[in-house]
């Protein structure tokens, strides 16, 4: 899944421009976008848009960003809204992986209240929002066959850290932030789910979106958090394997199976070896799922 859109879920406005948006995954947004007075409104609005949109957004996999675990708030917002047509949990503010086991048994409590299959909930979490959740990062593997995701996120690091921005002049990622998101991409490889990139939050500048975008693709992400609808093509496009890039993947996968014991093939006067095979076979698994799934 390569957009995960943020929606405000106290806005009627925004929440019906998500239907169109294109966005893989719509995020309903009960979290940092909604103040306190409103959650309680924001819940139901939340609730009924998963009940009456979903059949709307064919493309697009619903998933709502809870409040944190420790907010007082969580349960509240679980059991507003898991119901039919819920694909996933996004949770913030997530320290290692004993925060997605917990999620993880609210879950199957909700699901059971719901009249919901066990696990047909999944989970996507936000893993870098505090100094200590760095530390956890290794933490996700075998935490939940919920989970789906890993995502970073420099806001929330920068005030717990103390930070006056989390980007230097150039616009660049201070250190700091290359750190968290370098761990999160390892943390979510090795829990074997999908590293995806924080937000870019100058939505006007699609050009070092785009930049950024194919940036993080290069070092291994296969998504990226956005902010505005006009966001979501530009990132659509940055994580969309190319053409070129599908033909060359699959002539080393071929090649390797016309040889299954060779451990290095000639291709084009060039040696390709196994790790070239992992990465062509990636490639394509990732072109296969440039449609989300349905929520």
């Amino acid at each position: 899944m390569r957009s995960w859109l943020f929606v405000p879920g106290d806005s009627d406005r925004k929440l019906a421009r998500a239907v169109d948006a294109g966005a893989d995954v719509v995020i309903l947004d009960l979290e940092d976008s909604v103040a306190l007075p409103a959650k309680e409104a924001a819940r139901d609005r939340v609730r009924d848009f998963i009940e009456s949109s979903c059949a709307d957004l064919r493309r697009s996999a619903l998933f709502v960003r809870i409040n944190a675990q420790d907010s007082g708030l969580a349960r509240a917002d679980l059991d507003a809204v898991v119901r039919p047509g819920l694909a996933g949990i996004l949770l913030p503010k997530s320290r290692d992986g004993r925060d997605i086991a917990r999620l993880d048994a609210m879950l199957a409590v909700c699901e059971a209240e719901a009249g919901l299959p066990d696990l047909s909930i999944r989970v996507a979490a936000i893993a870098t929002e505090s100094t200590e959740a760095l530390f956890g990062l290794a933490s996700y593997r075998g935490a939940s066959p919920r989970l789906e995701a890993l995502a970073w996120g420099g806001e929330d690091l920068a005030a717990d850290l103390g930070a006056a921005s989390n980007r230097g002049e150039d616009g660049s990622l201070t250190d700091p932030f290359q750190l968290a998101r370098s761990l999160c991409l390892a943390g979510a490889v090795a829990a074997g789910v999908q590293p995806v990139d924080t937000v870019f939050t100058d939505y006007r500048d699609l050009d070092r979106l785009r930049a950024e975008a194919e940036s993080a693709a290069r070092d291994g992400f296969t998504g990226k958090l956005a902010i505005h609808p006009d966001q979501v093509p530009v990132i659509n496009a940055a994580f969309t394997p190319s053409a070129d890039a599908v033909a060359e993947a699959r002539r080393i996968v071929a090649a390797f199976e016309a040889d299954p014991n060779a451990g290095v093939v000639a291709l084009d006067g060039r040696m390709v070896d196994r790790p070239h095979l992992l990465r062509a076979t990636r490639l394509l698994a990732r072109a296969d799922r440039t449609v989300g799934p349905k929520g």
